[in-house]
């Protein structure tokens, strides 16, 4: 199977503090992929570097054999940690931006997702709360058929009645030739999708390895084996 994102190297620091030091990963198409780490293990910094919105400083990226650029941003899917949009649009004109902006965006599966989660089209995205602007935020991105998919915390402020319905969302929104990888502290409600993992600690990769590997040879789940990795 093709590597669908390689990264090589990968070294971005903050002042004198390295988020990210000598990374290195190959991640094929198809996979879900976990990318598990403590606050401040730089998840969210290989995140931002693969969706283009930070450059490493030193280190190579690539997408689908592209280096991350202009191309690569069309066919990158990306939900940052916290909602972007403003609190005056209304629902309804976030699926149009999306639609003019985005030429791969399925605005009837977005409408569909929102109606099955009861959220009015019409409703100003002030009006919401934290949790119904992040799943707002997560259909649209989930409705664009990208190649990667890009999720940081993507069930960081939802109940956990909506969690459910999220990990479906993922697992029907993306296709065999796409990869998925999801930054996230929920292990648990999340580790029955994913079919590899990343540990990534003060920036450096301490573990890859499929999810059936660690069960098969670990004997435990990835929570637990995460909780022993980092002592937590």
């Amino acid at each position: 199977m093709d590597n669908l994102i390689k990264c090589e190297g990968l070294t971005k620091r903050y002042g004198k503090n390295a988020a990210l030091w000598n990374f290195s990963v190959e991640i094929p198409a198809g996979k879900i992929i976990g990318l598990l780490g403590p606050n401040g293990s730089g998840k969210t910094t290989l995140i931002k570097s693969l969706s283009g919105i930070l450059m490493p400083d030193a280190g190579k990226m690539e997408i689908a054999g592209k280096e991350i650029g202009t191309e690569t941003k069309k066919i990158v899917s990306y939900l940052p940690e916290r909602p972007y949009f403003s609190s005056a649009l209304r629902v309804k004109d976030t699926l149009c931006f999306f639609e003019d902006f985005y030429g791969d965006f399925q605005r009837k599966t977005a409408e569909e997702m929102l109606k099955t989660l009861q959220i009015d089209t019409n409703s100003k995205i002030g009006s919401l709360s934290k949790g119904t602007r992040e799943k707002v935020q997560l259909v649209l991105v989930m409705s664009r058929k990208a190649k990667v998919y890009l999720l940081d915390e993507p069930m960081g402020g939802v109940d956990p009645a909506a969690r459910d319905f999220i990990l479906k969302t993922i697992l029907t929104n993306y296709n065999e030739d796409a990869s998925v990888l999801i930054s996230t502290h929920l292990i648990s409600d999340v580790e029955k999708i994913l079919d590899e993992v990343i540990f990534i600690k003060q920036g450096k990769m301490a573990l890859y390895k499929s999810v059936d590997e660690i069960r098969m040879e670990e004997k435990k789940s990835v929570d637990a084996l995460f909780r022993e990795v980092f002592a937590c």
